[in-house]
């Protein structure tokens, strides 16, 4: 039996960083997917095929002994492939099992832009790998699968990423270091969003590893942004409950700057998001963790096609997408 797995990509709308840190944050699901397929094996290998993750087609092949077979014309494997085989390796730990699967992964988003693509990955991998197998696992184990995953394979990682590709919609989540718990805002109203995407220079684990340092090095300087922003983002709950979109703007500009000085953005981010305000956005952020990747703006409906132009012009990827979709879909195919 074929199994079939989807989950969401997303933007982080508030928070991100400091959700590190025991704040909260609002994180929303996009309608774009990565989508993982996934066939039982009579032996004991898994086999990967990474099909539209930047690098197309790379195959490869794990062998029961450890052997890593690499069929492909290019000199390096997608870090996609780690969190496939992390994701595999601790469900077969879960659920008690070591059987082999062919794997199949595509993504209709770019990968590695901080769109939360490897968290997509993971849940995927691990609800088809499953599901394959005959185990049906609830979301909240799939979601902690998905994020001991990513602590893995980045060696620090919120849950927030994991959460949103197994539940979908907006979330409202809480970490404090070892637990956390999540609130699913089910009265947000339609939010125009933006998303422009420029080149990722930097990996989530680096730019974490990154603001860990500035913490360590600065003290109450650096704790007192980790602060502001998880104040901002309790004010931005409010506003985002009541649909109030030029405040909801105006608290991503602060929350912006506040990353910012936490050294995560970069010129090219900056570039979007002052074009985004520029042509009439209410306001705009980076979203995730930063060191390139994706910025986001809420816009009137009236000034996004402008706003898409000029992205454009500054060599920028607008990337048209709805945001608070479904979560992970599970499909199967007994052919």
């Amino acid at each position: 039996m074929e199994v079939i797995a989807s989950a969401p990509g997303k933007v982080t709308l508030f928070g991100e960083h400091a959700v590190v840190y025991g704040k909260p944050a609002i994180v929303a699901s996009i309608d774009k997917r990565v989508v993982v397929k996934c066939r039982p094996r009579s032996d004991k290998k898994i086999t990967i095929s990474a099909l539209n993750l930047s690098i197309p087609g790379i195959i490869l092949t794990i062998e029961r002994e450890g052997e890593i077979r690499l069929e492909t014309d290019y000199g390096k494997v997608l870090s996609a492939v780690s969190y496939i085989r992390e994701a595999i390796r601790l469900t077969q730990e879960h659920i008690g099992i070591n059987r082999g699967a062919d794997i199949t992964v595509s993504s209709e988003m770019p990968v590695g832009a901080g769109l939360g693509t490897s968290a997509a990955v993971a849940v995927s991998t691990i609800a088809a790998y499953s599901a394959s197998h005959g185990y049906q696992l609830e979301k909240k184990d799939l979601a902690r699968l998905s994020w001991e995953t990513e602590k893995t394979v980045q060696g620090l990682a919120s849950p927030m990423d994991s959460t949103i590709a197994t539940y979908g919609g907006f979330i409202y989540l809480k970490y404090d270091g070892r637990d956390f718990d999540f609130e699913s805002l089910e009265d947000v109203g339609d939010i125009p969003l933006i998303i422009g995407y420029t080149r990722r220079l930097y990996t989530t684990g680096e730019m974490v590893a990154k603001v860990k340092r500035l913490l360590d090095s600065y003290g109450e300087i650096g704790w007192s942004i980790v602060e502001l922003i998880g104040g901002l983002v309790e004010e931005a709950k409010k506003m985002l409950l009541e649909g109030d979109l030029p405040r909801l703007g105006e608290l991503m500009n602060i929350n912006h700057g506040l990353l910012d000085a936490l050294g995560v953005s970069t010129k090219e981010l900056n570039n979007i998001v002052y074009v985004m305000r520029g042509f009439g956005a209410y306001g705009s952020k980076l979203s995730g963790a930063g060191g390139g990747g994706v910025a986001i703006g809420v816009a009137p409906t009236d000034k996004i096609s402008d706003i898409v132009t000029a992205l454009r012009m500054i060599d920028a990827t607008p990337l048209e997408t709805s945001i608070g979709g479904e979560g992970l879909v599970i499909s199967s195919d007994h052919s």
